[in-house]
């Protein structure tokens, strides 16, 4: 069965890599739009260095990451979550709770295979382009980029977690657009994706850096940066891992309902 799943990554990959120009657009979106930010980093570090606890470079940095991770955390759509909640609107999802495979795991599967790919085409190519035009703090050491590729690994499962959540909301109202714009404006916001979280003041950055979205970027960004050390590195892991365990539970539990709904109206 992990064979199965293996070959749906494989799969989720291959398909987003037939989009070639989409792809190259957005690249150039990324690599446009992280020019932009960068030079408004650069004018509020002026103002207020360190702020955040950021050096000019960390921040800029930053900004290049947040770049990298946007589609490859789905920060704003573009996701498996429209394809999910077409099928339940048209009823397809019937088939697919009958089929051998189970729904949460096909779907993760799949949406790690997009998570790869975007990483990849359209991660890497802003990132070098941050990097030749700005001063960036980029590690050294192997580790560091292993532990962050490890972060990356679990806000993707996050972000897919919380998708899944939303998705599933179509059982119940059919139309999911609305919760799926208030989802990503929420992750936008609270990922860190605007701002570091660590810029929020008091309870507010308090609050947004004990949700899962903060998982998402502002996470593996640290870890990136080397914000955290030692047991520091493995706390914000954990942080992660418990996001993910909690919301895959509750994204199962939700599916356990929505199929025995499916099961009565459908008799």
């Amino acid at each position: 069965m992990g064979g199965f799943y293996a070959a749906v990554v494989v799969r989720g990959f291959r398909r987003y890599a037939t989009y070639r120009t989409a792809t190259a657009a957005g690249v150039f979106t990324n690599s446009v739009f992280g020019l932009i930010v960068s030079y408004s980093y650069i004018a509020l570090w002026d103002q207020r260095p360190h702020l955040g606890g950021y050096s000019q470079a960390q921040a800029l940095t930053y900004v290049w990451v947040g770049q990298a991770l946007l589609m490859t955390m789905a920060l704003m759509g573009g996701g498996f979550e429209d394809e999910l909640m077409e099928r339940i609107r048209s009823g397809d999802i019937a088939v697919d709770l009958y089929r051998p495979a189970d729904l949460q795991g096909w779907w993760l599967s799949a949406d790690l295979g997009r998570s790869a790919f975007h990483l990849l085409g359209r991660g890497v190519l802003p990132m070098v382009c941050g990097a030749l035009v700005f001063d960036l703090a980029l590690p050294s050491d192997a580790v560091t980029w292993l532990l962050f590729l490890v972060a990356v690994a679990l806000g993707a499962v996050v972000s897919f977690a919380v998708r899944f959540l939303v998705a599933l909301s179509a059982f119940w109202l059919l139309d999911g657009a609305g919760v799926s714009q208030i989802a990503w404006l929420a992750g936008l916001f609270f990922s860190g994706m605007l701002l570091p979280l660590t810029v929020f003041p008091g309870v507010l950055g308090e609050v947004a850096r004990a949700l899962p979205w903060a998982a998402m970027l502002q996470v593996p960004a640290d870890v990136l940066l080397g914000r955290h050390r030692g047991a520091g590195v493995l706390t914000a892991l954990a942080f992660q891992a418990c996001w993910g365990v909690v919301l895959l539970a509750a994204g199962r539990l939700l599916q356990s309902v929505a199929a025995r709904r499916v099961v009565v109206q459908g008799g």
